[in-house]
């Protein structure tokens, strides 16, 4: 397979970076920590990369909301961003980097609006949680059979879209992940397997040509037998190590 590099973006507050380029380099890439106002001032440097990842966290405090001032920030790459998804490469935005993503106008595209919103509960969800990957053009989770078992850890993911825009994230194949119970089960809006309330059960979703994905919960938590949180009693699915081999193979082609 063709070497695949991948830059993971970081920002005063983000705390998942490590993670996240511990499970890039077990799916086969060899990835690179950046600060976004560095990846800023020096565009070109996507021209040498294969892969871009927004790490989880609290950018700058989450002043403003969750992942504004980052897609403030993050303006001026917007154009390098579309070039680079319009080459074939893909994009990965994790809780704060989805936030990120969307507030930046990158996700969902083709003219949908959608938000994060604060949790319906309202407050900090912190634990681990099940996802479905429903049939769609996201190149990151394809094929993937049995539920995800991964943690989240957010006080605005609530995926909000109006009627008319849900409908057509539905139809073009955007809607990645939902939130469901252990056996797949829909959530239906349903705490605690929906932990905010989402709208149809959306944890994450994918631009029109699948390869951006952004998704509120954290893969990057759970890709080794070692870290399901109920090892010890025998308990190993739902591993996330597809979804990034899925990205990286994605890169690679």
């Amino acid at each position: 397979m063709t070497e695949v590099k991948a830059l993971i973006v970081r920002a005063p507050g983000t705390n998942r970076d490590e993670e996240m380029a511990f499970a890039l380099d077990k799916a086969g890439a060899t990835s690179t920590r950046i600060d976004l106002r560095e990846l800023v001032i020096r565009p070109n440097l996507l021209k040498h990369y294969q892969l871009l990842v927004f790490a989880g966290g609290f950018s700058y405090a989450d002043a403003l909301g969750s992942g504004r001032i980052a897609a403030l920030e993050l303006e001026p790459l917007k154009n390098s961003m579309r070039d680079f998804v319009e080459n074939g490469h893909p994009i990965l935005g994790v809780c704060n980097g989805f936030q990120i993503l969307v507030r930046a106008g990158l996700l969902p595209g083709k003219g949908i609006d959608a938000t994060l919103a604060t949790n319906a509960r309202g407050y900090f969800e912190c634990r681990w949680i099940h996802l479905d990957a429903p049939t769609s053009n996201c190149v990151w989770t394809e094929g993937l059979r049995e539920p995800l078992f991964v943690p989240v850890a957010h006080g605005e993911g609530r995926f909000l879209a109006n009627d008319e825009h849900l409908i057509d994230l539905q139809s073009s194949g955007q809607v990645a992940l939902r939130y469901c119970d252990a056996n797949g089960k829909a959530a239906h809006g349903m705490w605690p397997a929906n932990p905010n309330g989402a709208v149809d059960d959306i944890a994450g979703i994918c631009d029109e040509t699948g390869l951006v994905l952004g998704l509120m919960p954290h893969p990057e938590d759970h890709i080794l037998t070692r870290q399901h949180p109920r090892r010890t009693r025998g308990e190993t699915s739902g591993n996330a190590l597809p979804l990034f081999l899925n990205g990286v193979r994605a890169a690679a082609a």
